[in-house]
């Protein structure tokens, strides 16, 4: 084809690229406005479910750039220019970068579960991640408890997120499991009065759940067991877990029950000596 040929051309293909162009330009304006929209309902959605702000502002970036990647690449295509490639290396950078961040990428989820399912919250005392202790902030990345001796312990949320969760604030009441052992040759019904009496007679003990729960537990090696369950306020737990074996403790010895220690009898036996032929 000759250069008279390609200018004769020349209005057909301004004409033919310029409306690639301006679909490209209309295809990532209006793709960048309808991303902006999405993403603000994303948010206002977020907001509503009371989702931390921290992990609603790291997802609605997120959405962002994915949506604009793709405008950029259907804005791109529409010129001309060849995106498979393009895409490869995104998502070989992609795929480098979450190799790379694996144990932050997560412990991100983690948090983004933590906060949308709500296990538990600031405030509470939990077991969670191999440690206790009330709830004092939870991040995208790592939630803080602090123990009951003020110790401050920083738990990553795949930790938190990847065993039982036991949330110990979540019911106003619980139950207090004691076991309290007395000697074999106690008189098993005095026993069990004097308990009874000690235990319901504490204000803090629930009326609700009265009669307490006391029974013989178990015939254990060196004594008789009694299972005692009164029920308190998640507030009295441990005040009246205190209260109540020290007090049990200074009846028994009153009444000249016996509370034994672990003890074991060892009998001797001396082998007579053999005769001689």
């Amino acid at each position: 084809m000759s250069w008279v040929e390609y200018v004769d051309q020349l209005p057909a293909l301004a004409i033919e690229y310029s409306l690639k162009a301006a679909a490209a330009l209309a295809i990532f304006f209006i793709g960048k406005w309808i991303a902006r929209r999405v993403v603000t309902l994303a948010g206002k959605l977020m907001t509503q479910r009371e989702i931390d702000p921290t992990v609603g502002g790291f997802v609605t970036n997120i959405l962002y750039m994915v949506l604009l990647m793709l405008i950029i690449i259907a804005a791109l295509s529409q010129i001309g220019i060849p995106t498979a490639q393009f895409i490869a290396v995104i998502g070989a950078a992609g795929l480098a970068i979450g190799l790379a961040l694996q144990g932050s990428l997560s412990n991100f989820a983690s948090g983004v579960l933590l906060v949308s399912f709500r296990p538990c919250k600031v405030g509470d005392y939990v077991e969670a991640g191999g440690v206790s202790g009330t709830v004092n902030r939870i991040t995208v990345f790592s939630t803080t408890l602090i123990t009951p001796d003020r110790r401050t312990i920083t738990v990553p949320n795949s930790n938190v997120m990847g065993g039982p969760i036991v949330n110990y604030s979540t019911s106003p009441s619980r139950r207090l499991d004691m076991v309290i052992g007395v000697s074999y040759e106690s008189n098993l019904d005095q026993v069990e009065s004097l308990l009874r009496e000690i235990v319901e007679s504490d204000d803090r003990v629930l009326d609700e759940h009265k009669p307490v729960q006391i029974g013989v537990l178990a015939l254990a090696d060196s004594s008789v067991n009694f299972a005692v369950r009164p029920w308190v306020k998640t507030a009295d737990y441990w005040p009246l877990h205190f209260d109540l074996h020290q007090r049990i403790k200074q009846r028994l010895d009153e009444a000249g029950i016996a509370i034994p220690y672990p003890q074991m009898d060892v009998h001797v036996s001396k082998a007579g000596s053999a005769e001689p032929a």
